[in-house]
């Protein structure tokens, strides 16, 4: 017998009424959480309770011993990593989901989650004007849809090169030399290690951290040449759209050009900045990105959705089902066609991630897209402007995008200025190195911040500053 409704309605309605409260306190709670999670272990932990708690109550403990926990993340003020927010519609596309309760993995079973999917993936290449024949996977994060991508690029890498992967593995294949900014994000390196391909090579980078075509050249022309077997020896150059510290992105005209004249395949981490080619006015630090081989992305970060939702697009998307996808019994597969999603990603069962990315592109349109990421590096702009007029105040980068780094002076008060301004709780700006600096590097990833928090977040920096000063 299937659980009725009524199973399910005072839990569903207090997560509701909890839901909204958390979201109507955004604009003036306290951005950081006011108790450690050690404080927290005796709410959460001890004995397996023997006899178990209504839905409902359940529900109502777990908000109210929660919330003392919880960042304001979803706050216009909050300019801490590279976080963003989630639209409206999106939000309550993952509540449906996660009522549907849909296994995603296969075409037959949830036709309705396989076909949103296809239609979001679509929309996406259409969006950022990708390649319209590449493959899409729905991952994680960032880090798995690199991991995802780069996992295609080995399985195609290895195929032209004569060795049978799957059959036969990493042992005594030939090795793929990968070749990365000096400035990549680390996760780079995290999925090359995943894959069991080493170490990179690292790139020289210019002072807002673009890897260097020049560079890039003459570190292909060193470490590749001609096989045992005469054959190209296989390359891999991963560039970036969007630079954790500026914001820069790589020049991918040129850097693709020489990647391709040495025979590599290019992969471009975009995690926040792949969305910039969704806004005409940006096209100048997009251009050429089209022409690599795979892009990841995040559609948290920039796009505004519930977390777990990283994007893979590669355009072999034959390369991406063979290095995802298996072949068994007990599920039931089409010989051709589309493929199931389980082909784009590395796992079997998952929830249906690209209906909130559906959901979002639904609410917004095109030109929503290009507005929400044209505001983002507005408010970016606006804070850099208004932050460098205050006196003692350094912005180290070219805010051409949606990043903002500062310094203070020397180390030690850059250091106090940002634990002032965590502590003050008005707005949260993170800590960081760059440059053989200390900095404070603010992120502008939330589509509700507006010109209000713009005003507290400068108030709150020169507060800060003042307090260390004095």
């Amino acid at each position: 017998m299937s659980a009725g409704e009524e199973r399910y309605r005072d839990a569903l309605e207090a997560a509701a009424g909890h839901a909204r409260r958390w979201l109507e306190s955004q604009g003036t709670r306290h951005i950081g959480p006011q108790v450690t999670a050690a404080e927290l272990a005796a709410d959460f932990g001890g004995p397996l309770p023997k006899e178990g708690m209504p839905a409902a109550e359940v529900v109502d403990y777990l908000a109210a011993k929660a919330e003392p926990g919880l960042m304001a993340m979803p706050s216009g003020r909050f300019f801490g990593w590279v976080i963003g927010g989630t639209l409206p519609a999106a939000l309550a596309a993952d509540w449906l989901l996660s009522a549907w309760d849909q296994n995603a993995g296969l075409r037959f079973a949830t036709p309705a989650t396989a076909a949103i999917e296809e239609a979001a993936g679509k929309w996406i290449l259409e969006l950022l004007d990708l390649p319209e024949e590449s493959g899409v996977g729905f991952a994680t994060g960032a880090t798995m849809a690199n991991f995802t991508s780069l996992a295609a690029a080995r399985w195609r890498l290895m195929a032209d090169a004569g060795w049978d992967l799957d059959g036969d593995g990493l042992a005594g294949a030939p090795r793929i030399r990968c070749f990365v900014g000096q400035e990549r994000h680390d996760t780079i390196d995290l999925g090359l290690r995943y894959l069991g391909l080493g170490r990179p090579i690292v790139v020289p980078s210019d002072r807002q951290g673009r890897i260097i075509p020049a560079e890039l050249d003459c570190a292909l022309d060193l470490a590749l040449g001609a096989g045992e077997d005469g054959r190209p020896v296989p390359a891999l150059v991963c560039l970036q759209a969007g630079n954790l510290h500026s914001g820069a992105f790589d020049p991918f005209a040129e850097a693709i050009a020489v990647a391709k004249a040495h025979g590599a395949w290019v992969h471009v981490d975009g995690a926040f900045g792949l969305w910039a080619a969704a806004v005409p006015e940006l096209s100048a630090l997009t251009a050429g990105i089209g022409l690599a081989d795979s892009w990841g992305t995040d559609a948290h970060k920039t796009l505004n959705v519930p977390y777990d939702c990283g994007i893979a697009i590669v355009r072999d998307a034959q390369a991406l089902r063979s290095a995802m996808g298996l072949r068994t019994s007990y599920l039931i597969q089409a010989a051709d066609g589309a493929g199931d999603p389980f082909e784009s990603v590395p796992e079997l069962s998952r929830r249906a991630r690209g209906v909130p990315v559906w959901a979002a592109l639904k609410s917004l349109g095109r030109d929503g897209v290009a507005s929400q990421v044209r505001t983002l590096v507005q408010r970016a702009a606006q804070l850099a402007e208004q932050l460098a007029a205050l006196d003692g105040v350094e912005v180290l980068n070219d805010v051409d995008y949606t990043q903002v780094s500062l310094a203070f002076g020397d180390d030690a008060v850059t250091r106090a200025v940002t634990e002032r301004i965590i502590g003050d709780g008005r707005v949260w700006m993170s800590g960081s190195h760059w440059q053989d600096r200390d900095i404070l590097r603010i992120s502008v990833s939330n589509w509700s911040t507006d010109d209000a928090d713009v005003r507290v977040a400068v108030d709150a920096v020169r507060d800060a500053l003042a307090a260390v000063r004095g």
